[in-house]
């Protein structure tokens, strides 16, 4: 299928491995034009060899808004624009209410929500203006359905999620779409973190009986960025197998 994004420029932040990576793997090969961000130089020099298509690594620190809107302006730097954004970052330390101190739930809010902030207020005015454009958030599930050890994750990534809806409902008249995707279970180093490897995912409560397949997320996440998603804008897909049991 022809997507229809072939020479579009995108960003995608956190993408020195795992769904971040994937999803630029699958941009590059729908034919768009990518920038990548990370830490660390070597890895993510690394990952844009494995994304190909002259993928443009960039060592960027997304922990913050300034540090999101800082990457931005490379990636438009490097690539003359953006008309593709996806805000995407590790998730902060698991804890409990118990557990997880006052002081922390700021660097939480900094790396899930204030920093996406960041890259939409650097990314999407020049969107407006060109009447295109496409921002897919990368979240959690825990959104749905909070996970009890994740108690940062799940009050940042919330937040996030609100601000997107308002912000799809304010630009869509302009040709933008604002969506999030929402991830379960997938064979990422994140999973080995919190999991200890890759354990079996009917263990896991995960219906479709296996975790999920970082590559296959990617080709979710580039056909909402398709111009066949175009009517597709204030949604949240989860992408889990399954896993989550609500209605809505």
């Amino acid at each position: 299928m022809d997507l229809g994004i072939a020479g579009r420029r995108a960003a995608v932040a956190g993408a020195s491995g795992g769904l971040g990576l994937a999803t630029a793997k699958a941009l590059a090969a729908a034919g768009v034009h990518v920038a990548i961000c990370g830490r660390d130089e070597a890895r993510i020099r690394a990952a844009a060899l494995a994304v190909g298509h002259d993928c443009q690594p960039l060592v960027c620190d997304v922990s913050s808004a300034e540090g999101g809107a800082a990457f931005v302006e490379a990636a438009v730097a490097a690539l003359g624009g953006i008309d593709i954004l996806i805000p995407n970052a590790g998730g902060p330390p698991p804890g409990t209410f118990a557990s997880t101190p006052v002081e922390l739930y700021q660097t939480g809010l900094d790396l899930n929500l204030l920093s996406i902030v960041g890259m939409c207020k650097a990314a999407i005015p020049a969107m407006q203006a060109q009447r295109w454009g496409r921002v897919i958030a990368i979240t959690s599930v825990a959104v749905r359905q909070p996970i009890g050890t994740l108690i940062l994750s799940n009050t940042a990534r919330a937040g996030v999620t609100g601000f997107l809806k308002t912000v799809a409902r304010e630009v869509a008249v302009d040709g933008v779409t604002v969506n999030t995707v929402q991830p379960g279970i997938h064979a990422t180093d994140r999973m080995t973190q919190l999991y200890g490897g890759r354990p079996d995912g009917a263990a896991l409560g995960i219906p479709a009986g296996v975790v999920g397949d970082p590559d296959d997320f990617g080709h979710v996440v580039t056909f909402l960025c398709s111009e066949h998603a175009k009517f597709v804008t204030g949604a949240q897909l989860q992408v889990d197998g399954g896993a989550y049991g609500g209605l809505l």
